[in-house]
């Protein structure tokens, strides 16, 4: 008897933006023969603010909170590659008790990160209890961010020569018995998923990423990392405290979503090394550059008023910073966040360009999620772990 061959009907259909599984306002349209996923088309329109020209109307300070909003789930890291390139343009050196608070405070932006980036996964893939133990931790970090800016999310901490206000009386301690206890948590998320049986058949020899797909298509970040190479700015390129700092940069071997979900928890882990080394090392002193034009108790104005004056013209018209141009990339939790800056000495950038890592990402998704099952786009999107924010800015 002679097998009857079905005959599949190419479907076309929406993934998103509504979709519980695209993050954010995703959308991607697929063509699917049966549950094999034949192409796709990501859509990333449908959030754009245009970021980068807004920058190019606003003063540096203006411009700051605009980089909280682009991923807004890494939201100081953000802030820090642009004062980092304002810094670099203007050759400023800033004290060492801002560059440490700057670490942490990046480091725990990490933590925010990869807690979202791996519950949120793992909600998609059908684990629902990790979600609710990371957001309430968190929550704790959100409270750290509260104590130092008044907000939770987007805090504008960060500033060019600096920081916007020193630390608060006994957050130092906080954060450190916050980081003694979050190793615990890491390890009941790992109880439950590492050795799971569903979550590795699930995420197991799925999206594998060469080595050589990776460096060719620009990823960086854990996608980079997990094909085997060790390329991390904070070793490759230190910036602020991170050459004098002890930690390990993990990579994979495979290259499949099971070794980046590993990797992300490593990640956590040394951040933890790299915040208490910090609160080890702090120390008392100031939190801005010396800038002898705002240093109004050494007398260097005759009059209150004048002091009045100069602080309003700052914060109206902002500060000039001398002509030229730079590249600043720092290590964000997703890859490298880049930030080209051109000055011609105005108030204001002439040009602002943003490399955001997840672009990168998401595009290298439409080779990725070829001849792959519908389930298995969900496995590899978390992985990838995309915000459309810095995306489609």
């Amino acid at each position: 008897m002679k097998k009857k061959i079905r005959n599949f009907k190419i479907l076309n259909i929406n993934f998103g933006p509504q979709h519980p599984a695209a993050h954010g306002v995703l959308r991607i349209l697929l063509e699917l023969k049966g549950e094999i996923i034949k192409k796709i088309d990501p859509h990333i329109g449908l959030l754009h603010r245009g970021t980068e020209k807004l920058l190019e109307n606003k003063t540096y300070i203006q411009g700051l909170p605009y980089f909280d909003r682009l991923d807004y789930v890494s939201m100081m890291v953000q802030e820090h590659g642009y004062c980092l390139s304002i810094e670099k343009i203007e050759s400023t050196k800033i004290p060492l008790r801002a560059k440490i608070i700057r670490v942490i405070f990046s480091e725990l932006t990490r933590l925010l990160n990869h807690l979202l980036s791996l519950t949120t996964h793992a909600l998609d893939v059908g684990a629902m209890t990790p979600f609710l133990w990371g957001f309430e931790e968190r929550e704790k970090i959100f409270s750290f961010y509260e104590k130092v800016s008044g907000a939770r999310m987007h805090a504008a901490f960060f500033r060019p020569g600096g920081l916007a206000y020193d630390l608060p009386l006994n957050l130092i301690l906080e954060i450190y018995i916050f980081c003694k206890q979050f190793s615990s948590r890491i390890d009941e998320i790992e109880e439950m998923l590492t050795l799971n049986r569903i979550w590795i058949q699930r995420l197991k020899n799925i999206g594998i990423i060469s080595k050589k797909f990776s460096e060719s298509w620009s990823l960086s970040g854990i996608l980079l990392r997990g094909s085997g190479t060790c390329w991390d700015l904070r070793k490759a390129d230190p910036y602020e405290i991170y050459n004098f700092l002890n930690f390990q940069i993990p990579t994979g071997l495979k290259g499949d979503c099971y070794e980046r979900y590993l990797l992300r928890v490593e990640e956590m882990r040394q951040s933890l090394k790299i915040i208490i080394q910090c609160v080890n090392l702090i120390k008392t002193g100031p939190i801005n550059t010396v800038n002898f034009k705002m240093k109004f108790k050494n007398q260097f104005f005759k009059y209150d008023m004048e002091k009045l004056i100069l602080h309003f013209k700052r914060f109206s018209k902002g500060f000039l910073i001398k002509p030229g141009s730079t590249y600043i990339g720092i290590e964000a939790p997703k890859g490298e966040f880049g930030v080209y800056l051109k000055s011609v000495g105005e108030n204001k950038p002439y040009r602002c360009k943003i490399r955001a890592p997840g672009f990168f990402h998401l595009q290298s998704l439409i080779p990725l999620s070829k001849n792959i099952f519908l389930s298995d786009l969900v496995t590899l999107i978390g992985t990838c772990d995309v915000v459309l924010g810095e995306i489609d800015r």
